[in-house]
Protein backbone atom coordinates (compact mmCIF):
# COMPACT_ATOMS: atom_id res chain seq x y z
CA UNK A 1 0.00 0.00 0.00
CA UNK A 2 1.15 3.48 -1.05
CA UNK A 3 1.56 5.44 2.27
CA UNK A 4 0.08 9.10 2.22
CA UNK A 5 3.13 11.21 2.48
CA UNK A 6 2.85 12.86 6.29
CA UNK A 7 4.44 16.03 6.81
CA UNK A 8 6.77 16.50 9.72
CA UNK A 9 6.01 18.97 12.07
CA UNK A 10 9.32 20.98 11.07
CA UNK A 11 8.16 20.38 7.36
CA UNK A 12 9.21 23.63 5.05
CA UNK A 13 5.75 25.31 4.30
CA UNK A 14 4.14 25.68 0.81
CA UNK A 15 5.16 28.81 -0.91
CA UNK A 16 1.17 29.23 -1.65
CA UNK A 17 -0.50 32.10 0.35
CA UNK A 18 -3.24 34.43 -0.25
CA UNK A 19 -5.56 36.74 2.16
CA UNK A 20 -8.41 35.96 4.41
CA UNK A 21 -10.67 37.81 6.65
CA UNK A 22 -10.56 38.03 10.35
CA UNK A 23 -13.23 38.36 13.19
CA UNK A 24 -12.11 41.81 13.68
CA UNK A 25 -13.24 42.87 10.20
CA UNK A 26 -9.75 42.59 8.68
CA UNK A 27 -7.03 40.66 6.47
CA UNK A 28 -4.58 38.18 7.20
CA UNK A 29 -1.89 36.82 5.10
CA UNK A 30 -2.21 33.06 5.16
CA UNK A 31 0.13 30.63 4.33
CA UNK A 32 -0.88 27.10 3.33
CA UNK A 33 1.10 24.31 4.59
CA UNK A 34 2.73 21.56 3.56
CA UNK A 35 0.08 19.07 2.06
CA UNK A 36 -0.51 15.26 2.59
CA UNK A 37 -1.54 13.03 0.07
CA UNK A 38 -3.96 10.15 0.36
CA UNK A 39 -4.30 7.07 -2.25
CA UNK A 40 -7.22 7.36 -4.34
CA UNK A 41 -8.02 4.10 -4.26
CA UNK A 42 -8.70 1.53 -1.58
CA UNK A 43 -5.42 -1.29 -1.46
CA UNK A 44 -6.44 -4.03 1.41
CA UNK A 45 -9.09 -4.28 3.64
CA UNK A 46 -11.50 -2.67 5.96
CA UNK A 47 -12.32 -3.81 9.40
CA UNK A 48 -15.46 -1.36 9.96
CA UNK A 49 -18.27 -1.07 7.23
CA UNK A 50 -18.23 2.79 6.46
CA UNK A 51 -20.42 5.15 4.51
CA UNK A 52 -20.19 8.70 3.33
CA UNK A 53 -23.68 10.24 3.23
CA UNK A 54 -23.29 11.92 -0.25
CA UNK A 55 -23.99 15.51 -1.28
CA UNK A 56 -25.73 16.14 -4.96
CA UNK A 57 -23.95 18.54 -7.11
CA UNK A 58 -26.54 21.45 -8.61
CA UNK A 59 -26.93 22.31 -12.04
CA UNK A 60 -26.05 26.09 -12.29
CA UNK A 61 -27.09 26.28 -15.76
CA UNK A 62 -30.55 24.84 -15.68
CA UNK A 63 -33.48 27.65 -15.60
CA UNK A 64 -34.99 27.16 -13.04
CA UNK A 65 -35.22 29.22 -9.80
CA UNK A 66 -32.95 27.45 -7.01
CA UNK A 67 -35.40 27.67 -3.86
CA UNK A 68 -38.80 26.19 -5.75
CA UNK A 69 -37.08 23.56 -7.91
CA UNK A 70 -33.74 20.88 -7.75
CA UNK A 71 -31.55 21.17 -10.83
CA UNK A 72 -29.24 18.21 -10.82
CA UNK A 73 -25.67 17.58 -12.66
CA UNK A 74 -26.24 14.26 -12.41
CA UNK A 75 -22.91 13.38 -14.47
CA UNK A 76 -21.23 15.07 -11.66
CA UNK A 77 -23.29 13.58 -8.69
CA UNK A 78 -22.58 10.04 -10.02
CA UNK A 79 -19.41 10.62 -10.66
CA UNK A 80 -18.77 11.65 -6.94
CA UNK A 81 -19.94 8.24 -6.30
CA UNK A 82 -17.77 6.53 -7.98
CA UNK A 83 -14.90 7.97 -5.84
CA UNK A 84 -16.57 6.98 -3.15
CA UNK A 85 -16.73 3.57 -4.12
CA UNK A 86 -12.86 4.08 -5.33
CA UNK A 87 -12.25 4.36 -1.52
CA UNK A 88 -13.42 1.32 -0.61
CA UNK A 89 -17.08 3.39 1.30
CA UNK A 90 -20.33 2.66 0.54
CA UNK A 91 -22.64 5.78 -0.33
CA UNK A 92 -25.92 6.32 1.77
CA UNK A 93 -27.64 7.95 -0.64
CA UNK A 94 -30.47 10.51 -0.50
CA UNK A 95 -29.76 11.51 2.86
CA UNK A 96 -30.08 15.06 4.77
CA UNK A 97 -26.07 15.54 3.13
CA UNK A 98 -28.23 15.21 -0.14
CA UNK A 99 -30.28 18.25 1.22
CA UNK A 100 -33.26 15.77 1.71
CA UNK A 101 -35.86 18.14 2.98
CA UNK A 102 -34.00 21.08 2.78
CA UNK A 103 -33.91 21.37 -1.57
CA UNK A 104 -34.26 17.86 -2.60
CA UNK A 105 -38.12 16.58 -3.11
CA UNK A 106 -38.89 12.97 -2.93
CA UNK A 107 -39.23 13.09 -6.86
CA UNK A 108 -35.81 13.78 -6.83
CA UNK A 109 -34.66 11.69 -4.36
CA UNK A 110 -35.86 8.95 -6.09
CA UNK A 111 -34.27 9.50 -9.51
CA UNK A 112 -31.14 10.12 -7.60
CA UNK A 113 -31.35 6.61 -5.34
CA UNK A 114 -32.32 4.96 -8.88
CA UNK A 115 -29.15 6.11 -11.11
CA UNK A 116 -27.10 5.67 -7.83
CA UNK A 117 -28.48 1.75 -7.51
CA UNK A 118 -27.60 1.28 -11.07
CA UNK A 119 -23.97 2.94 -10.91
CA UNK A 120 -23.68 0.25 -8.09
CA UNK A 121 -25.07 -2.75 -9.88
CA UNK A 122 -22.78 -1.73 -13.17
CA UNK A 123 -19.52 -1.90 -10.46
CA UNK A 124 -20.09 -5.09 -9.41
CA UNK A 125 -22.83 -4.47 -6.84
CA UNK A 126 -20.67 -1.21 -4.77
CA UNK A 127 -22.36 -1.01 -1.13
CA UNK A 128 -25.29 1.44 -1.22
CA UNK A 129 -27.91 2.28 1.45
CA UNK A 130 -30.84 4.74 0.24
CA UNK A 131 -32.90 6.87 2.12
CA UNK A 132 -36.68 5.90 2.54
CA UNK A 133 -39.15 8.37 4.52
CA UNK A 134 -42.69 10.16 4.79
CA UNK A 135 -41.38 12.94 3.13
CA UNK A 136 -43.73 13.57 -0.15
CA UNK A 137 -46.14 13.54 2.86
CA UNK A 138 -46.55 16.77 3.65
CA UNK A 139 -46.58 17.29 8.23
CA UNK A 140 -49.84 18.85 7.69
CA UNK A 141 -51.74 16.27 5.30
CA UNK A 142 -50.80 13.57 7.74
CA UNK A 143 -53.78 13.34 10.04
CA UNK A 144 -52.92 9.65 11.88
CA UNK A 145 -50.37 7.14 12.58
CA UNK A 146 -51.78 5.00 9.67
CA UNK A 147 -51.11 8.39 7.36
CA UNK A 148 -47.68 8.00 8.04
CA UNK A 149 -47.36 4.07 8.09
CA UNK A 150 -48.37 4.60 4.08
CA UNK A 151 -46.44 7.32 3.27
CA UNK A 152 -43.62 4.98 4.64
CA UNK A 153 -44.29 2.10 2.56
CA UNK A 154 -44.85 4.21 -0.74
CA UNK A 155 -40.97 4.68 -0.29
CA UNK A 156 -39.99 1.23 0.72
CA UNK A 157 -41.68 0.06 -2.04
CA UNK A 158 -40.31 2.52 -4.27
CA UNK A 159 -36.47 1.97 -2.89
CA UNK A 160 -37.06 -2.21 -3.36
CA UNK A 161 -38.14 -1.81 -6.71
CA UNK A 162 -35.30 -0.47 -7.73
CA UNK A 163 -32.87 -2.46 -6.43
CA UNK A 164 -31.77 -0.50 -3.29
CA UNK A 165 -31.09 -1.50 0.44
CA UNK A 166 -32.86 0.98 2.87
CA UNK A 167 -32.26 3.58 5.17
CA UNK A 168 -35.22 3.71 7.37
CA UNK A 169 -35.22 7.45 7.64
CA UNK A 170 -37.18 9.81 10.71
CA UNK A 171 -39.88 11.42 10.09
CA UNK A 172 -41.08 14.51 10.91
CA UNK A 173 -44.64 13.61 10.45
CA UNK A 174 -44.76 10.77 12.65
CA UNK A 175 -42.45 13.53 14.93
CA UNK A 176 -45.64 15.74 14.64
CA UNK A 177 -48.40 12.92 15.54
CA UNK A 178 -46.90 10.63 17.85
CA UNK A 179 -47.25 11.08 21.30
CA UNK A 180 -45.99 7.90 23.10
CA UNK A 181 -43.66 4.44 22.77
CA UNK A 182 -46.57 3.02 21.73
CA UNK A 183 -47.39 5.11 18.88
CA UNK A 184 -43.49 4.99 17.68
CA UNK A 185 -43.73 0.70 18.38
CA UNK A 186 -46.71 1.01 16.11
CA UNK A 187 -45.27 2.65 12.91
CA UNK A 188 -41.64 0.47 13.15
CA UNK A 189 -42.84 -2.64 13.84
CA UNK A 190 -45.45 -2.15 10.85
CA UNK A 191 -42.51 -0.76 8.26
CA UNK A 192 -40.12 -3.50 9.46
CA UNK A 193 -42.25 -6.48 8.88
CA UNK A 194 -42.51 -5.64 4.94
CA UNK A 195 -39.19 -5.51 4.62
CA UNK A 196 -37.44 -7.52 2.17
CA UNK A 197 -33.68 -7.02 3.48
CA UNK A 198 -32.63 -5.50 7.17
CA UNK A 199 -32.30 -1.65 7.02
CA UNK A 200 -30.55 0.65 8.81
CA UNK A 201 -32.52 2.92 11.28
CA UNK A 202 -31.62 6.48 11.23
CA UNK A 203 -32.01 8.20 14.52
CA UNK A 204 -31.63 12.04 13.47
CA UNK A 205 -31.78 14.82 16.38
CA UNK A 206 -33.16 17.85 15.98
CA UNK A 207 -29.90 19.79 15.97
CA UNK A 208 -30.08 18.23 12.09
CA UNK A 209 -33.44 18.93 11.78
CA UNK A 210 -35.78 21.13 14.17
CA UNK A 211 -38.92 19.34 13.09
CA UNK A 212 -37.38 16.02 14.48
CA UNK A 213 -37.67 17.47 18.46
CA UNK A 214 -39.72 15.01 20.23
CA UNK A 215 -38.71 11.83 18.23
CA UNK A 216 -39.85 8.84 19.84
CA UNK A 217 -42.21 10.10 21.65
CA UNK A 218 -40.72 12.72 24.45
CA UNK A 219 -38.03 15.13 24.78
CA UNK A 220 -35.86 13.70 27.38
CA UNK A 221 -33.03 11.66 25.25
CA UNK A 222 -33.18 8.67 27.82
CA UNK A 223 -36.88 7.60 27.44
CA UNK A 224 -36.11 8.19 24.02
CA UNK A 225 -33.31 5.82 23.86
CA UNK A 226 -35.20 3.44 25.59
CA UNK A 227 -38.04 3.49 23.45
CA UNK A 228 -35.70 3.32 20.66
CA UNK A 229 -33.64 0.35 21.53
CA UNK A 230 -36.87 -1.56 22.50
CA UNK A 231 -37.77 -1.02 18.80
CA UNK A 232 -34.78 -1.89 17.47
CA UNK A 233 -33.94 -5.23 19.42
CA UNK A 234 -37.43 -6.47 18.70
CA UNK A 235 -37.28 -6.21 15.15
CA UNK A 236 -33.47 -7.33 15.36
CA UNK A 237 -33.71 -9.66 12.35
CA UNK A 238 -34.83 -6.89 10.13
CA UNK A 239 -32.06 -4.30 11.23
CA UNK A 240 -28.57 -4.31 9.74
CA UNK A 241 -27.82 -1.35 12.18
CA UNK A 242 -29.05 1.68 13.68
CA UNK A 243 -27.11 5.30 12.81
CA UNK A 244 -27.12 8.07 15.59
CA UNK A 245 -26.84 11.23 14.81
CA UNK A 246 -27.28 13.55 18.12
CA UNK A 247 -23.76 14.81 18.59
CA UNK A 248 -23.26 13.04 21.92
CA UNK A 249 -20.50 10.62 21.90
CA UNK A 250 -21.48 8.46 25.74
CA UNK A 251 -25.05 8.79 24.24
CA UNK A 252 -23.97 6.73 20.92
CA UNK A 253 -21.31 4.27 23.56
CA UNK A 254 -24.39 3.53 26.23
CA UNK A 255 -26.55 2.89 22.88
CA UNK A 256 -24.46 0.81 21.77
CA UNK A 257 -23.41 -1.46 24.57
CA UNK A 258 -27.47 -2.10 24.58
CA UNK A 259 -28.19 -3.35 21.04
CA UNK A 260 -28.90 -6.87 20.61
CA UNK A 261 -25.24 -8.17 19.08
CA UNK A 262 -27.04 -8.67 15.74
CA UNK A 263 -26.83 -4.64 15.26
CA UNK A 264 -24.42 -2.44 14.18
CA UNK A 265 -23.88 0.84 15.44
CA UNK A 266 -23.36 3.37 12.71
CA UNK A 267 -21.58 6.63 14.23
CA UNK A 268 -23.47 9.58 12.99
CA UNK A 269 -21.62 11.87 15.40
CA UNK A 270 -19.60 14.07 13.11
CA UNK A 271 -18.05 15.41 16.89
CA UNK A 272 -16.25 12.34 17.83
CA UNK A 273 -16.27 9.81 15.49
CA UNK A 274 -12.45 9.19 15.28
CA UNK A 275 -12.81 7.73 19.02
CA UNK A 276 -16.04 5.95 18.22
CA UNK A 277 -14.54 4.04 15.63
CA UNK A 278 -11.45 2.96 17.42
CA UNK A 279 -14.03 1.87 20.03
CA UNK A 280 -12.85 0.71 23.35
CA UNK A 281 -12.44 -2.97 25.19
CA UNK A 282 -16.68 -3.27 24.68
CA UNK A 283 -17.11 -2.77 21.13
CA UNK A 284 -16.83 0.23 18.61
CA UNK A 285 -18.77 1.50 15.99
CA UNK A 286 -19.24 1.79 12.47
CA UNK A 287 -19.58 5.08 10.31
CA UNK A 288 -22.20 6.39 8.00
CA UNK A 289 -20.99 10.50 8.25
CA UNK A 290 -21.53 13.27 6.07
CA UNK A 291 -18.10 14.07 7.30
CA UNK A 292 -16.73 11.27 5.14
CA UNK A 293 -17.82 12.93 2.07
CA UNK A 294 -15.53 15.91 2.79
CA UNK A 295 -13.06 13.58 3.91
CA UNK A 296 -13.16 10.23 2.02
CA UNK A 297 -9.40 9.77 0.66
CA UNK A 298 -7.85 10.63 4.43
CA UNK A 299 -11.10 8.43 6.00
CA UNK A 300 -10.41 6.26 3.61
CA UNK A 301 -6.82 5.48 4.63
CA UNK A 302 -6.85 5.98 8.06
CA UNK A 303 -9.48 2.58 8.06
CA UNK A 304 -7.14 0.81 6.03
CA UNK A 305 -4.37 1.65 8.81
CA UNK A 306 -7.29 0.41 11.47
CA UNK A 307 -7.40 -2.46 10.04
CA UNK A 308 -4.33 -3.50 9.91
CA UNK A 309 -3.83 -2.82 13.84
CA UNK A 310 -2.09 0.75 13.55
CA UNK A 311 -4.40 2.39 15.81
CA UNK A 312 -1.82 4.96 16.18
CA UNK A 313 -1.62 5.91 12.53
CA UNK A 314 -5.32 6.02 12.30
CA UNK A 315 -5.27 8.62 14.76
CA UNK A 316 -2.49 10.51 13.04
CA UNK A 317 -4.93 10.74 10.00
CA UNK A 318 -8.22 10.81 11.31
CA UNK A 319 -7.37 12.82 14.06
CA UNK A 320 -6.52 16.16 12.48
CA UNK A 321 -9.72 15.95 10.17
CA UNK A 322 -12.04 16.38 13.66
CA UNK A 323 -11.51 20.77 14.08
CA UNK A 324 -12.78 21.16 10.33
CA UNK A 325 -15.85 18.64 10.74
CA UNK A 326 -16.50 20.43 14.27
CA UNK A 327 -16.46 23.60 12.09
CA UNK A 328 -18.86 22.17 9.34
CA UNK A 329 -21.19 20.88 11.57
CA UNK A 330 -21.35 23.94 14.22
CA UNK A 331 -24.26 25.19 15.21
CA UNK A 332 -26.86 25.76 13.44
CA UNK A 333 -25.72 22.12 12.55
CA UNK A 334 -28.45 22.19 9.35
CA UNK A 335 -26.29 24.09 7.28
CA UNK A 336 -23.50 21.91 7.47
CA UNK A 337 -24.17 21.07 3.68
CA UNK A 338 -22.84 24.29 2.83
CA UNK A 339 -19.19 22.87 4.09
CA UNK A 340 -19.17 19.69 2.62
CA UNK A 341 -20.31 21.16 -0.74
CA UNK A 342 -17.70 23.92 -0.56
CA UNK A 343 -15.18 21.15 -0.13
CA UNK A 344 -16.11 19.65 -2.86
CA UNK A 345 -15.26 22.45 -5.14
CA UNK A 346 -12.36 23.10 -3.70
CA UNK A 347 -10.85 20.00 -4.30
CA UNK A 348 -12.44 19.66 -7.73
CA UNK A 349 -15.24 17.85 -7.42
CA UNK A 350 -17.69 20.11 -9.11
CA UNK A 351 -17.05 22.78 -11.27
CA UNK A 352 -18.82 25.25 -9.40
CA UNK A 353 -19.97 26.34 -5.09
CA UNK A 354 -23.54 26.49 -6.14
CA UNK A 355 -26.36 23.99 -4.68
CA UNK A 356 -29.78 23.02 -4.49
CA UNK A 357 -32.15 25.89 -2.77
CA UNK A 358 -29.45 28.43 -2.99
CA UNK A 359 -27.78 26.53 0.06
CA UNK A 360 -24.71 27.93 -0.57
CA UNK A 361 -25.69 31.32 1.16
CA UNK A 362 -26.26 29.65 4.70
CA UNK A 363 -22.73 30.00 5.90
CA UNK A 364 -21.14 33.54 5.89
CA UNK A 365 -17.21 34.74 3.86
CA UNK A 366 -16.23 33.93 7.41
CA UNK A 367 -17.17 30.68 7.94
CA UNK A 368 -15.72 29.42 4.46
CA UNK A 369 -12.39 31.36 5.26
CA UNK A 370 -11.89 29.19 8.42
CA UNK A 371 -12.97 26.00 6.61
CA UNK A 372 -10.35 26.94 4.42
CA UNK A 373 -7.77 26.97 6.89
CA UNK A 374 -8.80 23.87 8.61
CA UNK A 375 -8.95 21.52 5.58
CA UNK A 376 -5.32 23.24 4.88
CA UNK A 377 -3.91 22.03 8.42
CA UNK A 378 -5.38 18.50 7.93
CA UNK A 379 -3.55 18.08 4.80
CA UNK A 380 -7.01 17.78 2.88
CA UNK A 381 -6.77 19.94 -0.08
CA UNK A 382 -5.97 17.24 -3.07
CA UNK A 383 -4.52 20.29 -5.28
CA UNK A 384 -3.31 23.26 -2.56
CA UNK A 385 -3.33 25.58 -5.93
CA UNK A 386 -6.47 24.86 -7.42
CA UNK A 387 -8.10 25.04 -4.30
CA UNK A 388 -6.16 28.72 -3.39
CA UNK A 389 -7.20 29.82 -6.66
CA UNK A 390 -11.01 28.56 -5.76
CA UNK A 391 -10.82 30.39 -2.50
CA UNK A 392 -9.83 33.68 -3.78
CA UNK A 393 -12.67 33.46 -6.59
CA UNK A 394 -15.16 32.83 -3.72
CA UNK A 395 -13.64 35.90 -1.75
CA UNK A 396 -13.93 38.51 -4.66
CA UNK A 397 -17.62 37.21 -5.31
CA UNK A 398 -18.23 38.17 -1.75
CA UNK A 399 -16.95 41.45 -2.26
CA UNK A 400 -13.07 40.63 -0.25
CA UNK A 401 -10.78 41.57 -2.92
CA UNK A 402 -6.66 42.25 -1.30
Amino acid sequence: MNKPVLPKPNLTKSSLSLWLPTTDGGLEIYRLAASRTFPAKLEGTLNRVAFSAAHVVADPRADVDPWLTAAIDWDKTIAFREHIWDLGLGVAEAMDTAQRGMGLDWATSLELIQRSVRAAKARGNALVFSGAGTDHLAVEDAKSIDDVIRAYEVQLAAVEKAGGRIILMASRALARLGRNAEDYAGVYDRVLSQVREPVIIHWLGDMFDPALAGYWGTADLDRAMDTAVAIINANAAKVDGVKVSLLDKQREIDMRRRLDPRVKMYTGDDFNYAELIAGDDKGFSHALLGIFDAIAPAASYALSLLATGDEAGFHDVLGPTVPLSRHIFKAPTRFYKTGIVFMAYLNGHQDHFTMVGGQESARSTLHLAELFRLADQAGLLADPELATRRMQAILTTRGIDA
